[in-house]
């Protein structure tokens, strides 16, 4: 349930509030708006509403039906911003990360990212870890990759991007990455959920390959229940009956989440289509739909790639469609960052 307190609540009020549903076993999450506060209540049994309605400051009492209860656009109202170097997704805002699929040198990161700072880019993805269908395929660079891609981003002022596996994984990452992403298989990867729910860095989280909106959002859930209310959600694309693509995109899936949740979605067009000639179309519709952000693979090289070279734009290609983008953001009015 929500405690929306009235907007001329004071802060004893608001932490009289706090203390009555803490005393009843629930936990509070606070959204403060420009007008008014909210006080999120997770958890715990049942509570009498009324009693909570005469409290000194509370100006209403709202149940919330839906599961997620924190990621749901009644618990707050605005768009929740992330901003990360630069980087900003969410509200009005579109932000741009880009990147090979994989860490493969250092050569290879800093001329891509070389090209990449030279036309706007503030967030620069790739992989250390990789979660791969096949036992035998590229697994990553480790650690060593994390070096290479933290100085390489230093290097040209860009946050970095990179995929986290597993718990252990954790400490690790927090020392070169600036947003962790949580790829598709591992969304409803709970333990790990819970865990980055517990730190104080973005966490991008992918949209499971046959996973349903709201099953994104519970897991979104996790994180959020944990403190952590940095969450990007993403879209990249689900497993349907088609094979002419890598996978099919769900484009609904961004005004759908928009109504529902107040966290930023972005796509992921490389990994949805899996062909690079789609992905320029794919990213125009996608901005055109709304979206808050997009996650391009650019490999200075592709046809070199260790990995997904077919699904990665050339630095001259990716220049050309970022143009296209953000004409397509003015109309809808977002601003590409």
């Amino acid at each position: 349930m929500l405690i929306i307190m009235e907007p001329n609540a004071t802060e004893t009020d608001i932490d009289n509030a706090i203390k009555y549903i803490e005393q009843n076993g629930f936990s509070a999450h606070i959204s403060k708006g420009a007008v008014q506060t909210v006080i999120g209540c997770v958890g715990g049994k049942t509570m009498d509403k009324r009693n909570i309605e005469l409290l000194s400051g509370v100006r209403e009492v709202v149940r919330i039906t839906s599961p997620y209860k924190l990621a749901s656009r009644t618990f707050q109202q605005d768009d929740t911003i992330i901003s990360v170097k630069g980087a900003k997704f969410g509200g009005k805002y579109a932000g741009i990360i880009a990147g090979p699929c994989t860490i493969e040198s250092e050569k290879q990161m800093d001329e891509t990212a070389e090209r990449l700072s030279e036309i706007g880019v503030t967030a620069l993805r790739g992989g250390a870890f990789k979660p791969r269908t096949s036992p035998y395929s590229f697994q990553g660079l480790g650690e060593e990759g994390l070096k290479i891609i933290s100085k390489v981003a230093k290097k040209y002022n860009m946050a970095v991007v990179s995929e986290v596996m597993d718990t252990s994984q954790i400490p690790l990452m927090l020392k070169y990455v600036d947003i962790l992403q949580v790829g598709a298989r591992n969304m409803q990867n709970f333990n790990l959920l819970k865990e980055l729910g517990e730190i104080n860095k973005p966490v991008l989280l992918k949209r499971g390959l046959s996973a349903t909106i709201e099953e994104l959002l519970m897991a979104a859930e996790y994180i959020l229940s944990g403190g952590n209310r940095q969450v990007i959600l993403c879209e990249r694309g689900i497993r349907t009956y088609e094979h002419i693509t890598r996978n099919t995109l769900d484009l609904s899936a961004i005004p759908v989440v928009k109504k529902l949740s107040h966290l930023p979605i972005i796509v992921d067009p490389s990994h949805a289509t899996g062909l690079r000639d789609k992905i320029a179309p794919m990213s125009r519709a996608a901005i055109a739909a709304g979206c808050d952000g997009l996650e391009i693979e650019v490999h200075a090289h592709p046809q070199c790639a260790v990995c997904d070279g077919a699904q990665s734009l050339t630095p001259d290609d990716f220049s050309i469609l970022l143009d296209d983008i953000k004409k397509i953001a003015e109309i809808v009015e977002k601003e590409v960052t």
